[in-house]
């Protein structure tokens, strides 16, 4: 199998615009407003607020608005601190913007003088550029923290998969060298499949069409059905057309893998193994299915590990908007990863 060049990295900072986060960000402008409100202590600070919060709330979303238009100029994949400082720029362009136009517009048919306008531009200037520049430190902390985290996690990953790649590799060649002389074909076909399969594993985390992954999850099984025969068995439910959305690399076999081997492994009878996609305007859902033994405990060691790690490689993938849910459904162990299509 021909590797495809993976399609480019989700950026972290749509979560940005979604709705959840453009409300938090207008009932941060609401406090905003507040703190403006108390410290230039006007006689009416009801009114004032008034007009303070829809001036600030139009800063606020000309300010999303800016940066959601401005994103192609930013470069693939995009750098969150240089956009990061690239907002902080447009909010204080769209102040100074609004508090202009303010200040003409109603100065003739104010009370307030000329000095009074200017200090309060002054004051509310100097308000924003000092919360700017918080918020700005505070975000570059956050990003460098889970850029930390991930890094971390990336590094519990590797260790695990160091622990298991011997294992799969030593039973893939004896199940190989049995193959060689009574089926040299599917030998063959062994060993191409294992070496797509440490090819990806091998390479810098990245991310891949849900296709070649599903793909190399073919490889896997194949591989494994060697082994197990007839106590592994497989139910595909694919659309015709699988969607065009990008997962992290040995993903969702990371999650057929967890199933064979905490499942399937230890069943003395064998058992079944499915793979499901669905799929609609907003996400993707692939879910894995594996019968588990009766008492066991799916999802505990080295099984919650893994997850864990393809967990947090999915929401670093998807700046947390995709999700992982395992959970015992009947007498069956199920992972649902649901991916966002845009």
């Amino acid at each position: 199998m021909r590797p495809t060049t993976p399609h480019s990295s989700r950026s972290p900072l749509e979560s940005v615009w979604q709705p959840a986060s453009i409300l938090w960000m207008m009932m941060v402008g609401e406090g905003l407003a507040v703190i403006l409100t108390l410290a230039l202590g006007f006689e009416q600070p009801f009114r004032f607020f008034g007009a303070v919060s829809l001036a600030v709330q139009w800063v606020v979303l000309a300010t999303i608005a800016e940066v959601y238009l401005l994103r192609g100029a930013v470069g693939e994949p995009f750098r969150p601190i240089l956009v990061a400082n690239l907002a902080l720029a447009l909010l204080l362009a769209n102040v100074c913007v609004i508090a202009f136009v303010t200040r003409y517009t109603f100065e003739p048919v104010s009370s307030l003088t000329h000095e009074q306008w200017t200090r309060m531009q002054l004051r509310m200037v100097g308000i924003v550029v000092v919360l700017g520049l918080l918020g700005l430190a505070a975000f570059r902390n956050h990003w460098h923290a889970s850029r930390l985290a991930v890094r971390v996690t990336e590094a519990e990953l590797e260790l695990l998969q160091a622990r298991i790649q011997p294992h799969f590799l030593f039973n893939t060649l004896n199940s190989g060298i049995a193959l060689v002389r009574q089926r040299p074909e599917q030998a063959e076909d062994l060993l191409l499949g294992l070496s797509d399969l440490f090819r990806a594993a091998l390479a810098r985390p990245h991310d891949v069409p849900l296709a070649e992954e599903l793909a190399l999850v073919r490889r896997y099984l194949e591989i494994e059905a060697v082994r197990f025969g007839p106590r592994l068995r497989v139910a595909w439910q694919l659309p015709d057309a699988l969607p065009e959305v990008a997962v992290p690399a040995l993903s969702v076999q990371a999650l057929v893998e967890n199933a064979v081997r905490h499942g399937i492994e230890r069943l003395p009878g064998g058992g079944e193994v499915g793979i499901e996609v669905a799929s609609d305007d907003a996400w993707v859902e692939v879910v894995i299915r594996n019968a588990v033994p009766t008492g066991s405990d799916t999802g505990k060691g080295g099984h919650s590990i893994g997850l864990q790690a393809t967990k947090a490689r999915l929401h670093a993938s998807t700046g947390g908007r995709g999700s992982l849910e395992p959970g015992r459904e009947g007498g069956e162990f199920v992972v649902r990863m649901r991916v966002p299509t845009g």
